[in-house]
């Protein structure tokens, strides 16, 4: 049975496909340091697009703080999706 596991682990490269249900303390810091770390791109991101005088580097700044922004969003989201799930199954007990 452990050798099934294993060899299913190895062919999804270690991706779960569903989360787990509860999240640990270590999960949760971590989580709080992806938010972090994503909010603070795209601010220094922001700052920087606006104080550049060529238009090629402003875009390339802009685009790449839209794309932390859009990271920073979708952990929010799955976050939310997970809480509400949670908070729904605990309401039906």
């Amino acid at each position: 049975m452990q050798q099934q596991s294993t060899s299913s682990m190895s062919q999804n490269q270690g991706m779960m496909m569903e989360p787990p249900e509860m999240v640990t303390v270590k999960d949760s810091l971590y989580l709080a340091d992806m938010l972090s770390w994503n909010l603070l791109a795209m601010k220094k991101a922001h700052f920087f697009a606006q104080n550049i005088q060529d238009q090629n580097i402003k875009l390339q700044a802009e685009k790449c703080g839209q794309m932390h922004q859009q990271h920073y969003e979708k952990i929010l989201v799955h976050l939310n999706n997970t809480n509400q799930s949670q908070s729904t199954g605990l309401q039906q007990q």
